[in-house]
């Protein structure tokens, strides 16, 4: 920078003591081009929404190794849960409860899917919830369905992962757990843990709820199952935590809807009620699926 500085320095000194240069003769300068801005503007480009998922049930079915068919049903989507008493179970116990023996009035628009309860509160196989209305006291260790005040569901273990902070509104309670983290239990190797059966046989209409990894519920069943062929293809399906719900051909029912509101038919091969059952009335307890308000096609 010194060396610049002093060569500058030196260029002006010689400048200072010269006769002053001429001129350059004048050139004649175009005029300069005239430049036009023209500004690009991009198109806005909007994120296509993604479309929010439909209240939907799928219903499949699989075989298990010892030649038991059991039909499995997936609740997915924004779908809601309601606890409906029985005319005679619970029946009175549970109180002055709304959601009663028959799915009627604007719930009917939005119903997808019902399917049944656990054991007569008189079984001692776990507690009862309905709207805040406690019919049969509820029990630590028992896996139980818990629904809170929007409709939305989970299955864990009473005292240990539920309640976990939710408004609790209603819980149904039934046994130990069948599935869990994934597996079959050891329980669910010994038939005779899992409740009076119909002519003492180990294979009975039998069903099960369980939850999966992404939250849906899942509802399994068979006309003629063990409670292991319950646990195994549920934990196929992905099922995290199970709870074994009624047992016997009189009580064990499902009915799925293709649309929200729409005709009821029955699920399970060889299901002995019929598919408006539950809007006929019903003497158990049983659970209603719902759709969100104004769903229905």
């Amino acid at each position: 920078m010194r060396r610049t500085a002093a060569a500058l320095a030196g260029l002006f000194a010689v400048a200072a003591c010269s006769s002053p240069a001429a001129p350059p003769p004048a050139r004649s300068a175009s005029p300069p081009a005239k430049v036009t801005a023209r500004a690009t503007v991009s198109p806005t480009v909007r994120p296509t929404p993604t479309p929010a998922p439909a209240p939907r049930v799928t219903v499949t079915r699989t075989r298990t190794q010892d030649g038991s068919v059991v039909t499995l049903a997936t609740f997915s989507g924004p779908v809601t849960y309601v606890l409906h008493d029985g005319s005679e179970d619970p029946g009175l116990a549970a109180g002055r409860v709304r959601a009663g023996p028959a799915v009627r009035g604007a719930e009917r628009g939005r119903l997808l899917a019902a399917f049944n309860g656990g054991f007569k509160l008189s079984a001692g196989a776990g507690g009862y919830e309905q709207e805040g209305h406690v019919a049969a006291a509820l029990r630590r260790g028992m896996t139980s369905l818990v629904i809170d005040r929007s409709g939305r569901a989970r299955i864990g273990i009473w005292g240990h992962d539920v309640p976990g902070g939710e408004a609790v509104y209603s819980v149904r309670q039934n046994l130990p757990p069948l599935v869990l983290g994934g597996r079959p239990t050891a329980a669910a190797a010994d038939w005779g843990l899992w409740g009076a059966t119909l002519g003492g046989g180990e294979y009975v209409a039998r069903s099960a709820l369980g939850q999966d990894a992404a939250g849906h519920l899942v509802y399994a069943a068979s006309m003629s199952a063990s409670p292991a062929d319950l646990a195994v293809a549920m934990s196929r399906a992905g099922v995290r935590i199970a709870m074994e719900l009624d047992i016997n051909p009189e009580w064990v029912q499902l009915d799925v809807a293709r649309r929200p509101g729409g005709p009821l038919r029955t699920a399970i091969r060889g299901q002995g009620r019929p598919a408006n059952q539950f809007l006929l009335g019903w003497a158990r307890d049983f659970i209603a699926v719902l759709a969100p308000a104004g769903a229905g096609g």
